[in-house]
């Protein structure tokens, strides 16, 4: 639907600050960050951490960008953890500029807002797939194309040369239907570059992102010698779109008759294909500048957020009024750490997992996008790890068990390697029995814990905490219980949780007396069996 520039302008000043209500396609806006070289990366997110995380849901609450370029350029920045803060300090200065300036903001947005068709996300295939092959015999074309020409011209002179153009003519009309399979891998692709182009050169006319990447002019400068060669595809797409059969069916007749279309593709991709590098350069200008806009918009829409402080010392974690920015009125907690770990008890649903997530998604857009969902947060430069949503994998025939053994035992390898790590485990071992979970468990964490990692656990064994109590700094959550309902507060509490209310709750939901009864009889004599305290 057309919309007039007013109507544009509305409805980029009204969706500033907020989330977006648009259709998300994580395929194509993953297109760029599954294809790029991610050399001198600190760390690359896996999928399995993402998973964890939902880092889906995330996304879709962070990105705020107005063009499909800008919305994958943002989702590689999130997943993809820098070596160095060096850019950041520039970056803020411009996220500063463009949230006190609204209508250098606005008029950033405008042009970026031509960037929003879907075939706008293939882009990335001119600079990161390998373009279609000529095929052998393509020699063949630009010489039925000048017979074409040559027997159209002698054609009022020599009559009998017809039947030399209507034999010319079946050919290349096979040629040229056989060329659109290709033609319309790029019809929408190489109109989208030239948009994408013309947007840069918009963009550049403003003083304040001419240091972005001061070889951009060059990059949209060679890009544009073949700009009038790259028109014909944005022709061609109209000619399919908006113009009437007649003047179609016309213009399909003369391009297929001097093989107009095989011989302009091809000669296209083979300038783009030595154009990579400069593609990619436009690229990444746009998106960094759209990602900008975004990080802007996301803190004009928190109530509470900061810039993370990023120390040196590898064993020092501290965050005040940290909250889960997806989580709907979602109680803030603060916690300090500094030289051990932390594991957290509690029961189902007070909020373990919760504030685990929590802590790796302010720490991965702490350290990617310079934002934290806290007051304060301060961490040092580490790779992301964890261990919580896993299940049993049937088609490869693993147990739950199982597949907790070999994330757990990734961990080990990376904790090997020198270097700083954020190990975040939900219920470590669950799939096993008490005593091997608890003896394993202690094992393993204390393994991990070493001089320059810093690991969040949580555990419903409390036996697991007093084990674990002079490397690990202890926490809790708990609940509030009374005759009839369970009352959660979501707080953060130092120490191991004390009160277990598990077979209460079974008692408050009306389990026969009888099985309550036997519950806690068997449950004081297991905790004289599992007595952590003789141990040491």
């Amino acid at each position: 639907m057309f919309e007039t520039k007013k109507k544009i302008k509305e409805r980029l000043i009204e969706s500033f600050g907020k989330v977006k209500k648009d259709s998300f396609y994580f395929e194509s806006i993953e297109k760029y960050f599954r294809n790029k070289n991610h050399t001198g990366a600190f760390q690359i997110l896996s999928d399995k951490t993402c998973n964890d995380l939902d880092f889906n849901e995330l996304f879709m609450f962070v990105d705020r960008t107005t063009s499909k370029v800008g919305q994958q350029f943002l989702y590689d920045t999130l997943r993809t953890i820098p070596p160095n803060g060096d850019k950041l300090v520039k970056q803020e200065k411009l996220i500063e500029q463009i949230t006190k300036d609204s209508n250098l903001r606005l008029e950033l947005q405008i042009h970026l807002d031509k960037l929003t068709r879907e075939s706008t996300y293939f882009i990335t295939t001119l600079f990161q797939d390998e373009y279609i092959k000529k095929p052998k015999w393509f020699f063949v074309i630009p010489v039925l194309s000048l017979t074409s020409l040559l027997s159209l011209s002698f054609l009022l002179f020599i009559p009998q040369v017809f039947f030399v153009l209507l034999v010319v003519m079946i050919i290349n009309l096979g040629i040229h239907y056989w060329n659109k399979q290709y033609l319309h891998e790029y019809i929408g692709t190489i109109p989208q570059l030239l948009t994408l182009n013309r947007v840069a050169e918009e963009l550049l006319k403003h003083n304040i992102l001419k240091k972005i990447s001061l070889d951009l002019p060059e990059s949209i400068t060679i890009i544009n010698k073949i700009r009038h060669r790259m028109s014909f595809f944005r022709l061609e797409a109209k000619f399919q779109s908006d113009l009437g059969v007649f003047f179609w069916s016309f213009m399909e007749l003369i391009k297929a008759l001097f093989l107009l279309e095989p011989l302009i593709l091809f000669g296209v991709l083979k300038q783009l294909d030595l154009k990579r590098k400069e593609i990619e350069n436009v690229f990444s200008f746009v998106g960094y500048v759209d990602s900008l806009i975004s990080i802007a918009s996301l803190r004009q829409g928190l109530n509470l957020f900061c810039l993370p402080e990023l120390n040196d010392k590898s064993k020092v974690f501290e965050a005040i009024e940290m909250y889960h920015p997806l989580i709907v009125d979602c109680v803030p907690n603060s916690i300090h750490c500094s030289g051990k770990s932390i594991l957290l008890t509690g029961s189902n649903m007070s909020g373990k997992t919760s504030f685990i997530r929590t802590i790796g998604l302010n720490t991965i857009t702490g350290l990617t996008i310079n934002t934290c969902f806290a007051r304060h947060f301060s961490i040092s430069r580490l790779k992301i790890y964890s261990a919580i949503r896993l299940s049993d994998d049937l088609m490869n025939d693993k147990s739950y068990y199982f597949e907790e053994v070999l994330t757990i035992k990734e961990m080990i390898e990376k904790s090997e390697i020198p270097g700083s790590n954020l190990f975040l485990l939900d219920e470590i071992f669950k799939g096993t029995n008490t005593i091997e979970r608890i003896s394993a468990g202690r094992s393993v964490l204390s393994y991990l814990n070493n001089e320059s990692n810093i690991v969040f656990v949580s555990t419903h064994d409390i036996e697991l905490a007093d084990l674990l109590r002079d490397n690990y700094k202890l926490y809790h959550f708990s609940e509030q219980v009374d005759n009839k309902t369970v009352d959660f507060d979501f707080k953060l509490k130092e120490g191991k949780l004390k009160n277990r209310n598990a077979i209460r709750i079974l008692e408050i939901n009306g389990y026969p007396m009888q099985i309550i009864t036997e519950a806690i009889d068997l449950s004081k004599k297991l905790d004289k069996i599992y007595d952590i305290n003789k141990i040491d």
